[in-house]
């Protein structure tokens, strides 16, 4: 017996395994005091010799070696059996030490655990029900007789004769109909019914599948059902337990556990545990469309569920429904959707509630992987949180998936694991509102730019895609900028509306799009180099022409042009490189120059004329610039003057010959002469 301290934890003191023929060594997972304090059965017969106990005095068990390996298909039995006896005693005055004081809890809580395992399987009262007679009749009474219940519940011998009788079942209520017992139990098929047994050690295979051949709606009892070969739904079949107490097992991970190769079939309320899959849904040989998956916990299956559109596009895996699911350890993908052949993507399945979770397990590929699918796979408040860093996303959309919608999306993992991440291929995703708990991207985008976003991903938590506003307040616009610095020819597509142009290595032509082809869209295009090579704004060969139909050259440093297409042609829109408008006024007298041109040719032939600027400080004079220029041979000057003012320069300026011009600007406080021209 040891002198260190142990742990007693709350775990069963019973283990029992299935000899496979060549293991040797077994694993107890609960503390014994001495190795005779473990019991060691095959099929329930005790063993006395033949084997070594290791691990007496430690918390976390041990193991016990066999000189030889069992038999295949024997049951060991590894359980903790110690005498209840006292043979210590505590001397008056002496040491009381916390080791020993915790030796003898010790065995007193092992004590009640065994006591307590020995009354686990016994028939005893309900809690609130005070016992009666607990006394069985004597010997002599119950001698080939069975034992029943009195009108007071306590137990009577009871003669065997008429005992098997079926009694009739009527159910409360008005108009209940009376039926036999048989025809009441048939209403519930159960796996038992056909033999299975639950303890986690029998192959139940033959007894599912059995029940399932001869029933469309069959029970999972609780308990544990191994199966060493794939349960087959068939069409409009339902597979219903009683919650996670009702698990089928698979043997190894070689095989699926639930095949689904049919339609409105429906599993429900069970545990599924291991297996290469743990619910595969594939069409191919058949419809496998309207299947529900409810209230499932699948454990430790490679991949928890899979949709395959198989090799026959007629036979879709189309619109069928997980609700309330758990994938709990995957080791490849928890919730995969793929095509194997040359059928259909499986389309328009929905999932909601759907939860992956590795649980510190390692899981090699993505918690969702929609490899191929379209048109509206739905994931709705679902969430994956999976075990870095050999995961590939939380969420992975392949190259094949095609309008997916995430919704209330919840990501989350140990690295720089992303938590959506989008495959080139992958089109017309859409993301509404992700919660990335993951450090890596919240979107990883190799598609392009294919997906639209609302409250997701970082930095950016919003991406649209073509859409019509009618009414739209924006305090913040932002735009996408291209960088084009290479010599020659650049075509634009539709992906930018801003273009900064650098031609300092040579003469740069940017070919703006079709304008059919780009309806309703703006472009800038902008010089940024100093140099003297010029860029040129054209359109496409077969377009319009360019720009107001002709092409448009930026030449200087920071020179620029805004188009706009119509559907039509490509028209500017804006730029500091307008070519400047002119008027031509051919009068007598007082002229007002109203500033709607640049440059005014002015004929006085009929007679003299004043041209009146406006007010220096009037509006549409602050900072501009106007040029007035005598085009006729006559000898009649031109005077200009200023409205109220002084006129350029403080005084009138007289243009007499022809051809004689001048150039003003206003700084808002007076008219400046900045050219004079004879």
């Amino acid at each position: 017996m040891t002198t260190e301290h142990i742990k007693m934890p709350d775990v069963a003191p019973l283990v029992r395994y299935v000899a496979d023929g060549v293991e040797t060594v077994f694993t107890y997972p609960f503390p014994i005091f001495a190795s005779e304090d473990l019991a060691v059965y095959f099929d329930g017969a005790r063993q006395y010799s033949g084997f070594t106990v290791a691990g007496a005095g430690m918390t976390e068990g041990g193991t016990v070696s066999f000189d030889s390996a069992p038999d295949e298909d024997i049951v060991v039995m590894l359980e903790r059996r110690m005498p209840l006896e006292r043979l210590t005693d505590f001397l008056e005055g002496g040491d009381f030490s916390a080791q020993a004081i915790n030796t003898e809890l010790d065995f007193l809580l092992a004590a009640v655990q065994q006591t307590a395992r020995d009354q686990a399987p016994m028939l005893r009262y309900t809690d609130d029900e005070a016992p009666g007679e607990v006394i069985l009749p004597t010997k002599t009474q119950r001698a080939n007789m069975v034992l029943g219940f009195d009108a007071d519940g306590d137990p009577v011998a009871v003669s065997t004769e008429g005992t098997m009788a079926a009694p009739n079942f009527t159910a409360s209520g008005t108009g209940a109909a009376t039926r036999t017992s048989s025809d009441k139990f048939a209403d519930l098929i159960s796996i038992k019914d056909f033999g299975a047994v639950g303890d986690g050690l029998t192959d139940d295979t033959l007894a599912i599948q059995q029940a399932l051949s001869a029933h469309y709606n069959v029970f999972v009892p609780e308990g544990t059902y191994l199966i060493t070969a794939p349960i087959t739904l068939s069409y409009g079949q339902s597979l219903f337990g009683a919650g996670r107490a009702s698990a089928i097992k698979c043997q190894s991970t070689s095989f699926n556990a639930i095949n689904v190769p049919a339609s409105f079939t429906r599993i429900a309320d069970l545990k599924i545990e291991s297996g290469a899959v743990g619910i595969s849904m594939n069409g191919g040989a058949a419809e496998c469309v309207q299947n529900s998956v409810t209230d499932v916990t699948i454990v430790g299956a490679a991949i928890g569920i899979q949709l395959d559109g198989g090799d026959n596009s007629s036979y879709p895996c189309y619109w069928n429904n997980f609700n309330r699911v758990l994938v709990e350890q995957p080791g490849t993908h928890g919730v995969h959707l793929m095509l194997s052949g040359a059928g259909d993507t499986p389309n328009a399945n929905h999932f909601y509630s759907v939860r992956v979770y590795s649980k510190g397990a390692g899981t090699t590929g993505a918690g969702f992987y929609v490899e191929d699918g379209g048109n509206m796979n739905t994931f709705i408040d679902c969430e994956a949180n999976v075990n870095g860093p050999t995961a590939q996303a939380c969420f992975r959309l392949g190259s094949g998936a095609n309008k997916t919608m995430l919704v209330n999306l919840y990501t989350e993992s140990t690295n720089t694991v992303p938590n959506v991440r989008l495959d080139s291929g992958s089109i017309e995703t859409s993301i509404i509102n992700l919660h990335a708990v993951s450090d890596g991207a919240a979107i990883y985008d190799l598609s392009g730019g294919e997906y639209d976003a609302y409250n997701a991903g970082y930095p950016n938590k919003n991406t649209m895609r073509k859409t019509t506003v009618t009414d739209l307040n924006a305090t913040l616009m932002r735009f996408d900028t291209e960088y084009i610095d290479t010599a020659g020819t650049t075509e634009l597509d539709l992906s930018h509306s801003v273009h900064i142009v650098d031609a300092t290595n040579g003469a740069i032509t940017i070919e703006l799009p079709d304008a059919a082809e780009a309806v309703g869209v703006s472009m800038t295009v902008k010089k940024k180099d100093g140099s003297g090579n010029i860029v040129t704004v054209s359109e496409v060969s077969g377009g319009t022409g360019g720009p107001d139909g002709a092409d448009f050259q930026l030449g200087g440093k920071n020179d620029f042009v805004t188009v706009l297409s119509n559907g039509a042609g490509w028209f500017v829109i804006a730029s500091n490189r307008m070519a400047g408008n002119t008027r031509f006024i051919d009068s007598s007298g007082t002229v007002e120059i109203d500033m709607s041109v640049d440059t005014y040719l002015l004929s006085s032939f009929g007679g003299a004329m004043t041209a009146q600027l406006p007010p220096a400080d009037a509006a549409e004079a602050i900072g501009r610039t106007v040029t007035l220029k005598k085009t006729d041979v006559s000898a009649n000057a031109i005077t200009v003057t200023e409205q109220g003012g002084n006129g350029p320069d403080q005084s009138s300026q007289s243009l007499s010959g022809q051809y004689d011009a001048i150039t003003v600007v206003s700084n808002g406080g007076q008219w400046y002469v900045v050219g004079t021209y004879s």
